[in-house]
């Protein structure tokens, strides 16, 4: 079972909660990635299912914030291979200072009613994912930003997105964060008529079926998935170690495509970065082959429990 979820609020104490946080998924043996910071909490964790809910519980009743913003989705092997707690300036870096998202929440539209919602031809769509991400999947007729990192969202608005104040303005993008917080940057900006896809991409490609969808290809996440489908199975991409572009099959078996140093989209950049990057990929193989065992391990003690 893998669980994204985040929320906005005021955490007075990151660093006591990292403390409690790792000590409680270490307990139930859930893996994944966990951000903390003054605004909140934004994170992927993964492992069986009455393990994930505890820690999600866990955290319900000791942050009392209910409810988090959660999606769901299974996969056949461990999409992490360990538990990490950061502490962070910011759970989603936008780099703008004083962005009061818990305050500054905009609109926002269930899945089940997006696909109506486009069909008003006044909407300036925006996509505000990196371009990786965009490339292997977006909606038809989103605006593409074209950003290397979210930091680059702030310029952009600034100085490409040639909406009125007043124009209504529809975001969307992977879980939702990136959104609410985008939101409360353009409400800071002046823009005032905001919306945005509840629960992301995510939710939708969850509670919208296939035949109805208006999704075109995959949707990336940030762990070794790398990306998703429609039924949210994981997907077709693999990472390239090196300048961290998701790479379709066809990409793949090109001449240029060396797991763990380079693919087509970098390697005319790369050199003295090569060593370094192949030691990274060979550690990540082994940590998931090491996993892969453990996993083997565990499966056999249960089977044994059973008998």
């Amino acid at each position: 079972m893998i669980v994204s979820f985040y929320n906005f609020f005021t955490l007075h104490n990151p660093s006591y909660m990292q403390h409690l946080l790792i000590k409680q998924c270490e307990k139930h043996d859930v893996v994944g990635t966990i951000l903390l910071a003054p605004e909140g909490i934004n994170g992927t964790i993964s492992g069986y299912p009455y393990s994930v809910r505890s820690v999600l519980k866990y955290l319900e009743v000791i942050l009392k914030e209910t409810p988090f913003d959660i999606k769901i989705s299974w996969n056949s092997t461990p999409p992490f291979h360990r538990i990490k707690v950061r502490l962070k300036k910011e759970i989603i870096t936008l780099g703008i200072p004083n962005i009061d998202v818990a305050n500054q929440r905009g609109n926002y539209v269930d899945p089940k009613y997006w696909n109506n919602f486009l069909q008003d031809s006044d909407v300036f769509l925006v996509d505000t994912r990196n371009a990786y991400e965009v490339a292997i999947g977006t909606f038809k007729g989103a605006l593409n930003p074209n950003t290397r990192s979210f930091r680059e969202f702030p310029e952009w608005v600034d100085k490409k997105f040639d909406a009125n104040k007043d124009s209504k303005i529809a975001l969307f993008c992977t879980g939702g964060i990136r959104c609410e917080k985008s939101i409360a940057f353009l409400k800071s900006r002046g823009y005032s008529n905001l919306f945005y896809l509840k629960g992301g991409i995510l939710k939708y490609l969850e509670d919208v079926p296939k035949s109805e969808s208006l999704w075109k290809g995959e949707c990336f996440v940030f762990d070794q998935r790398v990306s998703v489908d429609d039924h949210l199975n994981r997907g077709s991409y693999e990472m390239c170690y090196s300048c961290k572009m998701p790479l379709r099959k066809q990409e793949q078996l090109h001449k240029d495509y060396k797991i763990g140093i380079s693919c087509p989209h970098c390697i005319q950049t790369l050199d003295e970065k090569k060593g370094r990057i192949k030691h990274i990929a060979v550690n990540l193989e082994l940590a998931k082959a090491k996993k892969k065992r453990s996993s083997n391990n565990q499966c056999c003690l249960d089977i044994g429990k059973r008998l």
